[in-house]
């Protein structure tokens, strides 16, 4: 998509597995490495790429183009990113409910999680400690719930039109696992591109704030696997990587500042979302 380059928002603003995320899963049970022979690239002119199958992009700039140039049929992405405690979720129950009182359907979902196989991997990533899984094992875990979530709930809501909120996607992984861990970028990229399948964001919100001030948020929420057993150096290493996916995608990346209230960071949320959706800029009776 066009649009402004990434920016600070300144304040105030039981289903059967899909068969990529089977195969994801037993990888991850075997503890097996994963390679994907391609990604789906744009070409050098910029046409569209078919993903395996022959079949169209059901979301992203490939498939629609320019900011407000949606195609007909098809719906919008967006999704909110961020270090733990950053406020994804608040930020997302309220967008969904401003995009609703604008007259949107609307899609939410999270990740992990999402579908019944997405929650079932959602408790061993979050709240399974005992098992120990291997940063490897986190990759593949996580690819295989956003796989199921990609066939189950993404894609046909975009078909049908709808607006899909998310709060974390693919880039959730590339921070955490690939900065926070260490994990080779190129490798995480290779299995993203098999598991999303071309299901791309229109528009990536990311809630930037210090570690320091999320993870005291959060102890008061109640830690999960990642804000207990995980040292400030790699909530650091996560932030940074966050920051320096959004320097990567300008277009497609709008940083907001969430250290602030949430009634405040949420007019900054909404702001950003106006961007792809205008209709948003009209008052609608929610901050």
């Amino acid at each position: 998509i066009d649009g402004p380059p990434a920016s600070v928002v300144a304040l105030p603003m039981a289903t059967r597995p899909d068969g990529a995320a089977a195969r994801l899963v037993r990888c991850a049970q075997a503890g097996a490495g994963v390679s994907a022979r391609r990604q789906v690239r744009p070409s050098a002119g910029g046409a569209n790429p078919s993903p395996r199958g022959g079949r169209p992009p059901a979301s992203g700039p490939w498939a629609r183009g320019r900011l407000g140039g949606m195609a007909e049929g098809r719906g919008r992405f967006i999704t909110l990113e961020g270090p733990d405690g950053s406020g994804k979720s608040t930020q997302a129950e309220r967008l969904v409910a401003g995009l609703r009182d604008a007259g949107f359907s609307v899609t939410p979902t999270r990740e992990p999680g999402g579908t019944p196989l997405g929650e079932r991997v959602r408790q061993i990533l979050l709240h399974a400690a005992e098992l120990r899984p291997a940063p490897a094992t986190d990759v593949l875990l996580f690819n295989a719930g956003r796989a199921q979530q990609v066939a189950e709930v993404i894609r046909p809501a975009l078909d049908r039109g709808d607006v899909v909120v998310c709060d974390r996607y693919a880039d959730s992984t590339l921070a955490y696992q690939g900065y926070g861990s260490g994990q080779p970028l190129e490798s995480l990229r290779a299995v993203e591109a098999f598991t999303i399948d071309a299901v791309r964001p229109d528009l990536t919100i990311l809630l930037d704030l210090p570690p320091e001030l999320g993870l005291a948020r959060r102890r008061t929420a109640g830690a999960n696997r990642f804000e207990e057993q995980f040292d400030l150096a790699f909530h650091r290493r996560v932030r940074e990587g966050y920051l320096a996916l959004a320097a990567a995608e300008p277009d497609r990346f709008v940083v907001i500042d969430a250290s602030g209230p949430p009634e405040v960071v949420a007019v900054a949320v909404r702001e950003a979302a106006a961007r792809l959706l205008p209709e948003l800029r009209a008052p609608i009776g929610r901050p």
